[in-house]
């Protein structure tokens, strides 16, 4: 019999949501700007995270370390395995940038919803797929779940990833082949996920948006209707094709997958009036619709995998 997803959803919480979106967005990891010691806690907190989910490190000690200019970045990587039958694996990652714009003139920019959003969504999905597995459920494709540095400077750890993946360099550490860019099936971006404040519809809060060009949009609708209480889900950036295009293609982490063949997808809850403002504060998001969100992305993940 295979288990129920709502035994993996029942172990999100609000409270535990704002706990680790707080921590992210809090003082210790000062905006967490790529190359700060800030940016090196936040690094340090999500790599005990990957390892409490049981996720296996992919690179040095679950590192790629990377420089972009003068600047040092760190993208952490970890492997939750599928079923492994196949002689092609292939690979879903599931990513989210945690860097931000740290300390400005000595002003903190804590970057609640961009992105510890994102990155606790990530995390909270890592967290689910662990539960699930734990009770003996398996998937075709295996999950990156990967943690990108340097989004704020031309998404560098995106590129350097790529660069990886690309080379033959970033490895299976079960059998150490090579992941390479054939075993790519797709790529989700997580960015900007927690707040309420840009909804599609003045009526309704409880809203997402996925880009994807029409990739997964079948099950992303499957999935949306499968919930108790489906959320307002756009295809586009608020009705614009431009924005569209300029969100999905050239704006974010999934753009640099995007122009190598890869199919992505953008999940957010679109810009506002706070984003990249000292004011994106850990008690500015909508905690009860962030959860309807990280769990709309399981079930659809579990679809596509």
């Amino acid at each position: 019999m295979v288990p129920s997803g709502r035994n993996a959803e029942r172990i999100v919480t609000e409270e535990g949501l704002f706990a680790d979106v707080d921590f992210l967005s809090g003082t210790l990891v000062n905006g967490r700007k790529t190359g700060t010691r800030g940016a090196n806690e936040a690094a340090f907190w999500i790599a005990r995270r990957f390892a409490k989910n049981g996720l296996i490190p992919v690179g040095v000690s679950g590192s790629l370390s990377f420089r972009t200019g003068m600047t040092v970045g760190h993208n952490l990587i970890g492997l939750l395995p599928g079923q492994r039958k196949t002689a092609r694996e292939y690979y879903t990652i599931v990513a989210a940038h945690y860097d931000n714009l740290g300390l400005i003139n000595g002003t903190l920019y804590p970057g609640a919803d961009s992105n510890a959003s994102g990155v606790v969504a990530m995390l909270t999905l890592a967290d689910m797929f662990k539960r699930m597995k734990d009770l003996g459920r398996s998937y075709g494709r295996n999950i990156l779940f990967v943690a990108l540095d340097a989004k704020e400077l031309d998404s560098a750890g995106a590129a350097q990833l790529w660069d990886a993946i690309r080379s033959g360099r970033l490895h299976d550490p079960l059998d150490g082949t090579p992941i390479t860019p054939d075993k790519i099936h797709s790529m989700v971006n997580l960015d900007i996920l927690g707040s309420s404040l840009s909804p599609l519809r003045p009526d309704r809060k409880d809203y997402l948006l996925m880009l994807s060009a029409g990739h997964f949009t079948g099950d992303m609708l499957d999935a949306n209707e499968g919930m108790n209480e489906s959320l307002d889900v756009g295809f586009t950036y608020y009705g614009s094709e431009n924005f569209t295009r300029l969100f999905h293609s050239r704006i974010g982490d999934q753009r640099i997958f995007l122009e190598n063949g890869i199919p992505s997808a953008l999940l957010t809850s679109g810009i506002t009036m706070k984003t990249n403002k000292t004011e994106d504060t850990a008690d500015s998001l909508d905690y009860e619709v962030f959860k309807k969100r990280i769990i709309l992305i399981f079930r659809w993940l579990e679809k596509m995998l």
